[in-house]
């Protein structure tokens, strides 16, 4: 495989680690930002170097290339996975191609970074874990992009529940709201195509919500019943390809063959029960992520409208003083704080992206796993076809398959 060279990273004088992403929209945006960041910020065994970006439209590319910081372009994807200056192969395209192209990275000897969710599909999604498992072997490394695991609050969430201190879990309830789709006259982009997107609200909100629950809680969930709808099934066709969520419309329409909203209930092995919500039509909600977890011993909460806050329940105190209170997350000895600013500065959506960049390049340094692993993005995608299942037989109650 393609290792980082022995020469100094750019201004750091530590070995270069090399990327080569796939993409250059909304995701590449983000994951730009995070390579050209972590290094700066944190004090990293390697130096994350741009080294190619690649995307079809030649003008388009190049001028991502300079916005961001790219040293080379492609406009075939294949071209960069063969490339002899390029270690590790950030995915971030629409669904339909993370397959084909993480396992001809993992086959060509780089390191791989794919955005979720990690397929369309569970037989692709397992053909994809097979391929790291095996790559693992030969010092390689795979990593699926559930950002949100990467904010502080939620980190330190994860840390809490490891440590007791909401007790035995009892209820999960868990909500990922936005209104882009509120207009019926939005144009039929690629994530509304399931031959593109997979899925529509429940494989783009529901896979981060659904990782986050059970990355949060500590345990996977069991089984699920489920509702999905489709509230607008035609649509305008785009004039051009769509970037992030903006696109233009055209004359003819096209049928939406992805969900609109994904509703389900859940339960989690430990027995403790969980609801689930994802949308793209709740009016007047941009970014709305929602985590509420319950315990026989107190209570968390996080949102990520309030991304630097945790809200936390001690149920043991005395009825006459507690309640739930405000944790500030900005203190050095909360996760990923300890390079950033003073108590009270507080982070933003970008920085999820240069923590998720931090601890790749130290898996790769370790040569360890990362989470989440292709494993972890397997048994995501196998809730979501445990939840589209149920939902196509009337919401019988459908278990998770292990």
């Amino acid at each position: 495989m393609a290792q980082p060279q022995a020469s100094a990273g750019a201004d750091t004088g530590k070995p270069p680690l090399r990327v080569g992403m796939v993409g250059y929209a909304f995701m590449g945006a983000a994951h730009s930002q995070g390579w050209r960041t972590a290094g700066r910020v944190f004090d990293l065994p390697l130096s994350p170097q741009l080294a190619v970006i690649c995307g079809r439209n030649a003008d388009a590319v190049q001028a991502a290339a300079d916005r961001h910081g790219w040293a080379a372009t492609e406009t075939e994807w294949r071209a960069l996975v063969e490339r002899d200056d390029v270690d590790l192969v950030d995915i971030c395209t629409p669904g339909d191609s993370h397959a084909e192209i993480a396992l001809a990275a993992l086959a060509a000897g780089k390191h791989v970074l794919c955005e979720k969710p990690l397929a369309n599909t569970v037989a692709e999604a397992e053909e994809m874990a097979r391929a790291a498992e095996e790559a693992a072997g030969r010092g390689q490394v795979a990593m699926v992009g559930f950002n949100y695991r990467r904010v502080p609050a939620t980190a330190l969430a994860r840390r809490m529940v490891a440590e007791g201190r909401i007790g035995t879990l009892r209820h999960v309830r868990v909500s990922y709201l936005q209104d882009w789709l509120v207009d019926p006259q939005f144009p039929l982009t690629w994530r509304l195509r399931r031959e593109q997107a997979g899925s529509g609200s429940l494989g783009d909100l529901g896979a981060h919500i659904v990782d986050l629950a059970q990355h949060v809680a500590g345990e996977h969930l069991a089984g699920v019943s489920a509702l999905t709808e489709t509230f607008v099934k035609e649509r305008p066709l785009p004039t051009a390809p769509s970037s992030g969520l903006a696109a233009v419309s055209a004359a003819g329409t096209g049928q939406v063959t992805v969900d609109d909203a994904a509703v389900f209930t859940a339960r989690f092995a430990s027995g403790a029960v969980a609801t689930f919500e994802a949308t793209r039509y709740a009016t007047g909600r941009k970014n709305a992520l929602r985590l509420e977890l319950n315990g026989d011993r107190g209570s968390l909460a996080f949102d990520l409208e309030r991304l630097n806050e945790l809200e936390y329940h001690d149920g043991t105190e005395p009825g006459t003083h507690s309640g739930f209170r405000r944790i500030l997350v900005t203190e050095p000895d909360h996760p990923y704080l300890e390079a950033w600013w003073p108590p009270g500065h507080g982070l933003g959506y970008e920085h999820t992206f240069v923590h998720q960049a931090r601890d790749l390049v130290h898996a790769v340094a370790d040569g360890r796993t990362p989470e989440p692993s292709f494993a972890d993005g397997l048994q995501v995608q196998r809730v979501l076809a445990a939840v589209e299942e149920s939902a196509q037989k009337n919401s019988v109650y459908t278990p998770i398959a292990a």
